[in-house]
C-alpha cells in the first residue's frame, strides 16, 4: 500500500510538469520532446520501485521505420516502452484523444498519428494518412488488443495495425511485455512489487506481401509474443 501511495503522490504532478515542460521543448523538434518521455518512463518505472529488463534490441531495423505490434497488459506498458526501446517511434491513438485540452496538443506537438474510427470511410482514410507517415520514417506503436487485456491472458488481435504495415510495406517488429499485469491490473489502482521482462522479436518483412496474407501475418506476429507470455498465470 505505501508503494503505491508514494507513486500516486510523486508520479501525478510530475507527470503534470512533463506535460507542460514538452510543449515549449517541442518547438525544439519531435526527437527533443521523445527523449523527454524516455525520461517520463524511466522515472515513472523508478518511481514505482518496478524491476525491467530489456532483451533483443539488437533485432530492431536501424536504418528504416517499423510498426511495432505489442501485447497490452497493463498502464506500465507506455512507460515501459518509452524506457525500454532504444530508437525513435510514435504512438498511434484514436482521434478523441487529441481533442483533450493540453493534452492533445501536446500530442500533435509529439508527432503522434491520429485514427479516425467515427466510420469505416474516415478510418481507411486515417490508415492510409498513417502509412504515408510511417513510408516517410516514423516508427509506430500499435497495441492490437486494442486494450488492456482484463484477465491477464493475450486477447485476439485486430487487423488495423497490420493493415497499416502493409500498407506502408514496413517491417512489423513484434514486442512481449511479461509482467506488467502482476504489476497492476487493469480494474486495480494498486502497484505490486515485481519484475517486468521486455522481448523484442526480429522483424517479420512485408515487402512482398498483399491483403489477402494478412491472417498469416497475425499468426505469425502473435507466435512469438504468445510463447513468451506462456505460463503466466493471472492474479486478478
Amino acid at each position: 500500500m505505501l508503494r503505491t501511495i508514494f507513486f500516486y503522490l510523486t508520479f501525478y504532478p510530475w507527470t503534470l510538469f512533463v506535460l507542460l515542460a514538452a510543449l515549449p521543448i517541442s518547438l525544439l523538434g519531435e526527437n527533443s520532446v521523445h527523449r523527454w518521455g524516455i525520461l517520463w518512463g524511466r522515472s515513472a518505472l523508478l518511481l514505482a520501485g518496478l524491476k525491467f529488463n530489456v532483451r533483443g534490441s539488437e533485432h530492431i531495423p536501424q536504418s528504416r521505420s517499423v510498426v511495432y505490434i505489442v501485447n497490452h497488459q497493463s498502464n506500465f506498458d507506455i512507460p515501459i516502452l518509452y524506457a525500454g526501446l532504444p530508437l525513435q517511434f510514435r504512438w498511434m491513438a484514436k482521434q478523441e484523444l487529441f481533442n483533450i485540452p493540453l493534452f492533445g496538443l501536446a500530442m500533435r506537438r509529439c508527432g503522434y498519428i491520429p485514427i479516425d474510427r467515427s466510420d469505416r470511410r474516415k478510418a481507411m482514410q486515417s490508415m492510409s494518412e498513417a502509412a504515408k507517415q510511417i513510408r516517410d520514417g516514423a516508427s509506430v506503436i500499435v497495441f492490437p488488443e486494442g486494450t488492456r487485456t482484463p484477465d491477464g491472458q493475450l486477447q485476439e488481435f485486430k487487423k488495423g495495425g497490420f493493415l497499416i504495415s502493409l500498407k506502408a510495406q514496413v517491417p512489423i517488429v513484434p514486442v512481449a511485455i511479461k509482467g506488467s499485469y502482476a504489476v497492476m491490473s487493469k480494474n486495480s489502482l494498486r502497484i505490486n512489487k515485481g519484475a517486468i521482462e521486455m522481448e523484442i522479436f526480429p522483424p517479420i518483412e512485408t515487402s512482398d506481401l498483399k491483403n489477402v496474407d494478412i491472417e498469416q501475418l497475425i499468426a505469425d506476429t502473435r507466435k512469438p509474443i504468445a510463447e513468451k507470455l506462456e505460463g503466466v498465470i493471472s492474479d486478478g
